[in-house]
């Protein structure tokens, strides 16, 4: 877009002006400020992270200046500053420190450059609702020749790398257009007519055409989905190829990716493999979050506060729902098999089933709480919380075969996630807190106040055995074959003895990252950031404490040293049954007609 003739427009400037230092410089003209003084901030959080992550205090040397000379500037909080009162332009400059490799703040050194708009551009209070410009500049010097500009902001005036100037409606439409510049492998295709573009920065080897392929098949599907037009006039996927990372953050034309560089499709690999799946069910969820969370969106979070925490008992939807569509949607779309994805749903029962904090806290208490405890999680969140991404998953497919099975496999959550398009997300209408059984009620002609009661406020397991056997899905529990079985297909033999702890290799020995609640561990005394450095004697290491838990039997009695801190301790500990907690998914064999009918139409492949 490019701002009305005549009309005040706010003007930004940033630039990488030290990538070894990570300093990105940033300026920016406000015409007309205050005339009792501007104000001025940077959020505190950013939309889809539900974390305070105080990104002002990677910010430095702010000064203010009008009319010819400096302005005053007073601190009103960690965030905020307030200027003295000035006549004609307000001109800020500041420094932001760069070094945060994640999706949701600034990086910079000599490889890339990255940034949300939430961690570098201030906002002016009183003047959100103005037209923004910005002008992104390339770095200086040898070595940045064939750097590049990624980014779905509207361009105005920009060279042939990207750089240049670009615009917005508001502040709020320009802090939710994510910026990357680096030397990027780039992949292109259309949607409908709509472009798309999908970089990746970082070293990797990846099979761009396969990526290509892949990633629009699911992009079409979504849109088959909901329904044409797509509401964009373009998009983005920026992926960062690290060695280990995984993650992902939403925006309204946009996403931001990390994953691991062999997670990327290699030439001849096919998507049922389980790395290059989880890549394609990230592209799929953040995707999904074009309609569901950009657009269907809670009242609460209509207009947010940035400066606060924002509570809404909500967020087990607008997660939980696209996890459960996420990995649907790669069988339905025909790229993976149906065995595939019921081992992708058995790992998420299995992550749920883990934890005994399902017992603790509801659906509707975790969303409420992202703030400080999912986004803060100890060596106790096993014990304490659960996800309101994989539980709300899984309540999720418990409501949608629940509304076939009542419906007669009329209606389905396809149709409330479509009457909810219509209604909240071409309208611009935020769901109301309480409003959802309702909505679901309008969309199916489905009563789900008691599931709804049962399945979000409450915390008993769901019936899924029950509902997952009549679409001839058999659901099985048993106990885990070591620490790397996340669920799904059987990979050898479970330990005889249960420890009832997470671990992880450490230079003395193992040290335990989790204590479960009530487990063998756990009653002997055992805590986590306890470094076993002996096991009967013997010094122990990850692999020697699997087989001797293997060598074991339930009730037996195995003596135990390890550090507190620098305290060495002796343990007691009498081992258990391992529990039966890992989920495996298979379908059945010996259908009754209706049942396989139900089983086609619930996976749509």
């Amino acid at each position: 877009m490019r701002a009305e003739e005549n009309k005040p427009v706010i003007r930004y400037r940033i630039e990488p002006v030290d990538p070894h230092g990570h300093w990105f410089e940033v300026s920016c003209q406000l015409p007309d400020p205050d005339p009792a003084g501007q104000t001025f901030s940077l959020p505190a959080w950013i939309p889809g992270s539900y974390m305070i992550r105080d990104f002002a205090r990677h910010v430095l040397d702010v000064r203010a200046h009008g009319a010819g000379r400096a302005l005053a500037l007073r601190k009103l909080d960690k965030q905020t500053w307030r200027c003295e009162p000035c006549d004609g332009i307000l001109s800020l400059s500041y420094r932001v420190y760069a070094w945060d490799l994640s999706v949701r703040g600034a990086y910079l050194d000599q490889t890339r450059g990255f940034f949300n708009g939430t961690s570098v551009f201030v906002a002016f209070h009183g003047r959100e609702q103005m037209p923004c410009e910005v002008d992104i500049l390339a770095p200086e010097g040898a070595g940045f020749e064939r750097w590049r500009v990624a980014t779905s902001l509207s361009p105005q005036a920009c060279d042939e790398a990207g750089f240049g100037r670009y615009g917005a409606r508001d502040y709020a439409e320009l802090i939710d257009h994510p910026v990357e510049m680096s030397d990027f492998t780039e992949i292109v295709f259309d949607v409908e007519g709509v472009p798309h573009r999908l970089v990746i920065a970082g070293r990797h080897q990846a099979d761009t055409g396969r990526l290509q392929q892949d990633v629009a098949r699911i992009c079409r599907h979504h849109l088959r989905f909901f329904g044409e037009p797509l509401p964009i006039e373009r998009y983005l996927f920026q992926v960062l190829a690290v060695g280990e990372g995984y993650g992902g953050l939403e925006h309204c034309n946009s996403t931001s990716l990390i994953c691991r560089r062999d997670h990327l499709p290699h030439r001849g690999q096919s998507a049922s493999d389980e790395g290059y799946r989880e890549f394609l069910a990230l592209c799929s969820h953040e995707y999904f979050h074009l309609w569901n969370v950009k657009r269907i969106r809670p009242e609460r979070l209509l207009s947010p506060d940035l400066s606060r925490e924002v509570h809404t008992e909500l967020l087990w939807w607008f997660e939980g729902v696209t996890s459960y569509y996420d990995e649907l949607a790669l069988l339905r779309c025909g790229l993976i098999e149906a065995e595939a994805y019921l081992d992708m749903l058995a790992q998420t029962l299995t992550r749920v089933y883990r934890g005994q904090g399902r017992f603790h806290q509801s659906l509707a208490e975790s969303s409420f709480d992202a703030w400080t405890k999912f986004y803060k999680q100890d060596e106790n969140a096993p014990n304490a919380i659960v996800s309101y991404y994989s539980k709300g998953a899984l309540v999720a497919l418990a409501l949608d075969l629940s509304l076939r099975e009542h419906s007669g496999d009329t209606r389905s959550l396809d149709d409330v996630l479509r009457y909810l398009w219509q209604h909240y997300g071409v309208t611009g209408t935020g769901v109301p807190e309480k409003g959802l059984a309702a909505i679901i009620r309008q969309a199916t002609d489905v009563d789900v106040d008691d599931f709804l009661a049962q399945a979000v406020h409450g915390v008993d397991d769901l019936p899924l055995a029950e509902l997952l056997r009549d679409v001839g899905v058999e659901m099985r529990l048993r106990a885990a074959t070591g620490q790397d079985d996340k669920g799904g297909s059987t990979r050898g033999r479970p330990p005889a003895a249960a420890l009832g702890a997470r671990w992880r290799d450490h230079p003395q020995g193992v040290e335990l990252t989790h204590v479960l609640g009530g487990m063998a561990a756990q009653q002997a005394g055992l805590a986590a950031g306890d470094v076993i450095i002996a096991w009967n004697g013997l010094r122990a290491t990850g692999k020697s404490l699997e087989t001797a838990l293997a060598c074991s039997r339930a009730g037996e009695s195995v003596v135990v040293h390890a550090f507190r801190r620098d305290e060495l301790m002796c343990f007691d500990v009498a081992l258990q049954e391992p529990p039966q907690d890992t989920c495996e998914l298979r379908l059945m064999d010996e259908l009754e007609e209706t049942a396989l009918r139900r089983r086609r139409a619930w996976l749509g492949a």
